[in-house]
């Protein structure tokens, strides 16, 4: 979580304990907004690099298989707030990245994060400034 400045504010990591990346990827969505929510933030711009899980809280139906995160994602959204869900490319989202690589290693549950290490410091400022990387596409 950042300021508007692209300050660091609060950040989490978690370890599910298996499953599909889209559970993840929701799971995350869920943990992001509780925790801006804890913090008093009122106007949220969320960004994911995951085209799937922004469609499924646009578009999934009861019956989908994670419907009933989708529907914890939507009940959030309907709090007294304003929050903007953006897809992002993965190259632009390298601290999420980060995080959720290290959540493997540690124990289940979410973990908040107070201060980044140095290692999320770095991904941290090169989000922050725009950092480039290629993108490589099959024509």
């Amino acid at each position: 979580m950042r300021g508007s400045d692209g300050r660091f504010l609060k950040a989490f990591t978690a370890n599910l304990g298996g499953g599909s990346i889209t559970r993840a990827e929701l799971a995350g969505i869920v943990y992001g907004l509780d925790l801006a929510w804890e913090q008093g933030v009122r106007k949220v711009i969320l960004q994911t690099d995951s085209s799937t899980a922004k469609n499924l809280i646009d578009k999934a139906t009861p019956r989908h298989t994670h419907f009933t995160q989708v529907a914890e994602i939507r009940q959030r959204l309907n709090r007294n707030w304003t929050v903007r869900i953006d897809h992002v490319f993965r190259e632009a989202n390298f601290d999420a990245d980060y995080l959720a690589s290290v959540g493997h290693s540690r124990s289940i549950g979410v973990h908040i994060l107070d201060r980044p290490d140095t290692k999320f410091l770095y991904w941290l400022l090169f989000d922050r400034v725009g950092g480039e990387t290629p993108r490589f596409v099959r024509a």
